[in-house]
């Protein structure tokens, strides 16, 4: 039965990543179904391990026997996954002890953290409480108007605790990477991520700045490699790297100000609790 239930897992959540999903939608349908696409799956796959381990290798559930080898491979599973957590949490330790050696400046009324390198850079990094970090390269090729559009979009990532939610996602993505659309997916969130951000930092400061200041990064930063701590999950800002195509409709999008703020992203998560569902078959086992 153990066997049973981890093909039906493996074969849903595979399906289930299968799925197209059309990107002309509306941002809010974008936001939620990005999010339970990405969520689900693994969510599913390791409550199903964790049933699996809880039941244990002996007894029967629904007169079926229950199988050592289908027990192993679930706490190996689950093994895997916590490891990777482990790894991830570390970095970010690592990273956070070297962003506080980093000298504090005030950056358009807001403090920062500066980073001394040519290279255009701002960013949130941490976890629930992130740290701005912007880099010498921002502060010298944008004016002060500019560093306030760029602070704004950075102020909206920390609002939204982006850090903290990112770190997670970022563990879901290593450990299911050999599900179908992973980056696809992610790519989408991150986009969809930076364009909720823009639309943020849109209340506060000229969209047509903003846009400017984006564009202006991304001509200082052709033919450059995006900096390291830009590809960690627990690290979100302005200079995301983003295929150009999506980064070219994260202008549009900020130029026609079509990006709702709110949006339906907990009516798609309250489907998400059915990945819970396999915890369900534990009191059937004896």
């Amino acid at each position: 039965m153990h066997w049973l239930m981890i093909i039906f897992a493996v074969i849903f959540a595979w399906a289930l990543r299968s799925l197209d999903f059309p990107v002309e939608d509306s941002w809010q349908k974008r936001w939620g179904r990005s999010l339970f696409l990405f969520i689900f799956p693994p969510i599913l796959l390791l409550m199903t391990a964790f049933a699996v381990i809880f039941m244990g290798s002996d007894g029967t559930m629904l007169g079926l026997h229950a199988s050592w080898l289908s027990y192993v491979l679930c706490l190996l599973f689950n093994i895997l996954a916590i490891a990777i957590l482990l790894k991830l949490s570390y970095q970010g330790y690592i990273s956070q002890r070297e962003i506080n050696q980093y000298s504090q400046e005030l950056v358009a009324g807001k403090k920062a953290r500066i980073l001394e390198t040519d290279f255009p850079y701002s960013a949130q990094i941490g976890f629930w409480n992130s740290q701005l970090v912007v880099s010498r390269g921002m502060l010298n090729i944008l004016d002060r108007d500019s560093l306030e559009a760029v602070i704004a979009h950075e102020q909206a990532h920390c609002d939204r605790r982006d850090t903290f939610y990112f770190f997670w996602l970022g563990w879901l993505k290593v450990f299911s990477f050999w599900l179908p659309n992973t980056e696809l997916l992610w790519e989408e969130l991150l986009l969809l991520r930076e364009m909720r951000a823009d639309a943020l930092a849109a209340r506060k400061v000229d969209s047509l700045l903003l846009a400017e200041s984006l564009l202006e990064i991304a001509k200082a930063t052709i033919g450059s490699n995006y900096f390291k701590l830009d590809d960690r999950s627990f690290s979100v800002g302005l200079s995301c790297s983003l295929p150009r195509d999506r980064f070219t409709e994260r202008i549009d999008a900020l130029l026609s100000e079509t990006v709702a703020i709110e949006d339906s992203s907990y009516w798609y998560l309250s489907w998400a609790i059915f990945a819970f569902s396999p915890l369900i078959t534990v009191p059937f086992h004896y």
